[in-house]
């Protein structure tokens, strides 16, 4: 099985479309290239989005949604979406910690931060016991200036011309 010889930590941060859909592009690029993928999915389970009915098909690519299927709205948010988030970065910590996947995902851990519903010092514990040869991917609005002083690669999507401020819905397929 190919392993990275050093794994990088990545950002994708922004108020920009296409920050999820980077992550998946390296995830299935890397899939693709014989090595194990593992994305988990801070506040999006629930929902229905289109990766969720391809991954099953793909060797060496786990996912793990965490969400109620409602966006969390509430300040500060409450017992269950912050339940379900320690959830997804117990995990998360799990399989960084294993060493057993070669790249990691963590999908909207930075919305996650902007609510409260996970600790910025708990995030950064993750980053620092990252094992050399896993790439970490964080996903996600806002990042912290922390997590981007530590991140080898930081990239802000930035929002120039979006459909949704013609009216236009998000597009099953596209979209989500």
């Amino acid at each position: 099985m190919t392993k990275l010889d050093r794994g990088l930590i990545q950002v994708y941060t922004g108020d920009g479309k296409g920050k999820t859909s980077a992550a998946f592009g390296l995830a299935l690029r890397a899939v693709g290239r014989g090595l194990k993928v593992y994305v988990i999915q801070f506040i999006k389970g629930g929902f229905d989005y289109g990766e969720l009915y391809v991954i099953d098909r793909l060797p060496n690519f786990c996912l793990k949604a965490f969400g109620r299927g409602q966006f969390v709205t509430s300040d500060p948010p409450g017992e269950e979406d912050v339940r379900l988030a320690e959830e997804a970065l117990k995990l998360a910590k799990d399989v960084v910690g294993s060493g057993e996947f070669d790249v990691v995902v963590l999908d909207e851990v930075n919305v996650a931060l902007t609510l409260r519903l996970v600790s910025l010092e708990e995030v950064l514990k993750l980053i620092k016991k990252k094992p050399d040869h896993v790439e970490l991917v964080l996903t996600g609005r806002g990042a912290p200036k922390e997590m981007i002083e530590v991140a080898d690669l930081v990239t802000e999507m930035r929002e120039i011309k979006h459909p949704f401020h013609k009216g236009l819905r998000a597009r099953k397929g596209i979209e989500f």
